[in-house]
């Protein structure tokens, strides 16, 4: 299931929007999350206080991060956990394939975890002959299909109920052409409880971890991350070191935040506390850094770290929206992805903070109040400082400098362009302009806002 990297954003976005209904579908749909986000926002008189307060928490914990985690390693290790530390994906990933081997382990599930997709742990692990099912619905929907999820919360949400039915009938051997949601579901249902209760394994994320007690927190929606969890001898969860925050009644701010910004819903069905493996189990924690501490010392991006990881900003970017999830190439994809991404590999990941209108509507919604918008403006000046912009890109943001520092040259030009494009249209109106695409080209002005201006002027 890996990322196809081999196309950069505007070319994946591309073959995307050749399906426009779908398009057009992928749009309303995500668009409908992000405004049943604003009634749930809305419906609480203290939402901007509680962004607030998650934010500050966020900065403080970020800015003591070496004594949170040291504090929470002690209190876990006294809770009886075993916690170990990656400095990379593949330190993540060998860690985790050692305690397999170690038990000879065959039979393994996954709750969502965005952190082993960023790792690769399932190609990982099927290199080495093990295979792991994802236990999350729309994981488990794209793992059949041998696809990465296409959003942090809603993996399949790229996917129409006719997709699920087709890949279910091949999959599950489900009845041909019935797309009915409760049938479909209950056919997942019933093969998941089948690897629940043989798996040995049992491999969860981590949404919150507190300093305080050692203890984490896992939200769900449907539970998979409990079946998997409780039913195997086995249990390990997987974290990015900023999952951490100090107390565990600086919880309550952000579980009332997470799945209202996430779904528009008041909490999530599942949040389950785990603090100590119970009798006869073995519980593991594994802390990964994976680029992390890079981030962390970069002073323009390191409250990229606060991320909470409830893809607001994703619903309501108008880029994500048309483009699809998969044209990131990146397990993290939309606009927070695009400043977490450069950072671990910024030559492959040149092309995400240019994928973005910097319209600032992410920032406005992020529950954390990471200033997402600004940031994706400062990688642009690092890439292109860096060198690693397109010759074209580069050629025609000077040009675009030149005209610009020239007015009488830029008041010619617009000119000359409205003449254009009213006397022979179809010079704009056509494929070889990338902004025809999808789009009508508005109707030229009979003059310029100057010229507008100067005529009407009070004297």
């Amino acid at each position: 299931m890996s990322h196809n990297s081999t196309l950069k954003h505007a070319e994946a976005a591309a073959q995307f929007i050749n399906d426009e209904p779908r398009t057009n579908w992928h749009d309303e749909t995500l668009w409908f999350v992000r405004q049943k986000r604003d009634k749930a926002a809305h419906g609480l008189p203290e939402w901007e206080q509680l962004r607030e307060w998650a934010s500050q928490v966020k900065n403080h914990t970020l800015s003591n991060l070496d004594n949170y985690l040291k504090e929470f390693e002690s209190k876990a290790q006294d809770n009886g956990v075993i916690v170990h530390w990656a400095a990379d994906a593949e330190e993540h990933n060998r860690i985790i394939y050692d305690i397999i081997a170690h038990h000879k382990i065959k039979k393994i599930v996954k709750s969502k975890s965005m952190l082993t997709e960023e790792c690769g742990l399932n190609e990982f692990l099927h290199t080495k002959g093990i295979e792991t099912v994802d236990t999350d619905l729309g994981e488990r929907i794209v793992q059949f299909r041998n696809e990465p999820p296409s959003h942090i919360v809603l993996p399949a949400i790229h996917l129409k109920k006719q997709d699920v039915s087709d890949t279910f009938h091949e999959h599950l051997n489900t009845e041909k052409g019935n797309n009915d949601p409760q049938y479909l579901t209950e056919a997942a249902r019933q093969h998941l409880r089948e690897k629940f209760i043989e798996s040995e394994l049992a491999i969860t994320g981590v949404n919150f971890a507190i300093a305080e007690t050692g203890g984490f927190v896992v939200c769900t929606n449907e539970g998979n991350a409990d079946m998997g969890a409780h039913a195997a001898k086995i249990h390990i969860a997987c974290m990015g070191f900023e999952k951490m925050i100090p107390r565990a009644e600086h919880l309550s701010v952000f579980l009332r935040l997470l799945a209202r910004s996430a779904t528009g819903q008041p909490i999530t069905t599942y949040s389950s506390h785990f603090h100590k493996p119970r009798q006869g189990q073995e519980m593991h924690i594994v802390i990964v850094d994976n680029g992390r501490s890079r981030q962390l010392g970069r002073a323009d991006f390191r409250n990229s770290l606060k991320c909470i990881r409830c893809a607001a900003c994703f619903n309501t970017c108008p880029v994500y929206r048309r483009s699809g999830g998969h044209s990131y190439h990146t397990a993290v994809a939309g606009p927070i992805g695009s400043i977490l991404n450069p950072n671990i590999d910024m030559r492959a990941n040149a092309d995400l903070p240019f994928a973005s209108t910097l319209c600032g509507s992410c920032s406005n919604v992020c529950p954390v109040k990471i200033d997402i918008h600004d940031q994706l403006w400062k990688w642009r000046q690092v890439l292109v400082a860096e060198g690693y912009v397109d010759t074209t890109k580069k050629v025609g943001l000077k040009g675009m400098a030149f005209l610009l520092a020239r007015p009488g040259l830029y008041r010619f030009a617009g000119k000359a362009g409205r003449a254009v494009m009213r006397l022979f249209p179809w010079i704009v109106n056509n494929k070889l302009n990338p902004w025809y695409k999808q789009r009508e080209m508005p109707a030229p002005p009979k003059q310029s806002f100057r010229d507008w201006y100067l005529q009407n002027k009070k004297q």
